[in-house]
């Protein structure tokens, strides 16, 4: 599916209201945390937090949050998507794939070959989709999180 008007923007005072409007599902809050808490996070870890929101024209559809930290003593969060925060009514049109694909190009532009992402294990829980997307579980678990990791150059190759 095509979305030609789709983009990825800054959080900025301008549409820091739109941004703090993308709710997931109810039964999927245990899951992901809501935007106000990403946005929290990202403030006090401003020099590795990349929060995006992604838009649809000019309606928000979608938030993502990754970390770029090279200097991290862990491998598993050097380069990690730390939320996808999908809003209700939105789901299932591409939205969380065009996500992914964001926090993929920057890392690539950053000179990163591998890219991490946990989840909540459990029924509604976000791992068949980032399977689907080619990330494979790494078997290690943190803090109750299962961690998955994608080699950029090799998803590149495969694409």
């Amino acid at each position: 599916m095509s979305h030609p008007s789709l983009h990825a923007v800054e959080i900025s005072p301008d549409n820091i209201d739109a941004a703090l409007k993308v709710k997931v599902r109810e039964d999927q809050n245990t899951f992901v945390a809501p935007v106000d808490r990403s946005l929290a996070e990202a403030y006090a870890s401003r020099n590795t937090a990349w929060p995006r929101l992604i838009m649809d024209g000019d309606r928000p559809v979608a938030f993502v949050m990754a970390s770029f930290d090279p200097d991290e003593k862990d491998a598993d969060f050097r380069c990690a998507i730390w939320r996808l925060n999908v809003a209700e009514g939105e789901q299932g049109k591409g939205y969380g794939r065009f996500a992914v694909e964001t926090v993929l190009a920057e890392a690539r532009r950053r000179g990163d070959k591998r890219i991490t992402v946990s989840w909540v294990p459990g029924e509604g829980s976000p791992e068949g989709f980032y399977l689907g997307l080619g990330f494979r579980t790494t078997g290690r678990v943190d803090d109750g999180e299962i961690i998955a990791e994608l080699f950029l150059d090799q998803e590149a190759a495969e694409a």
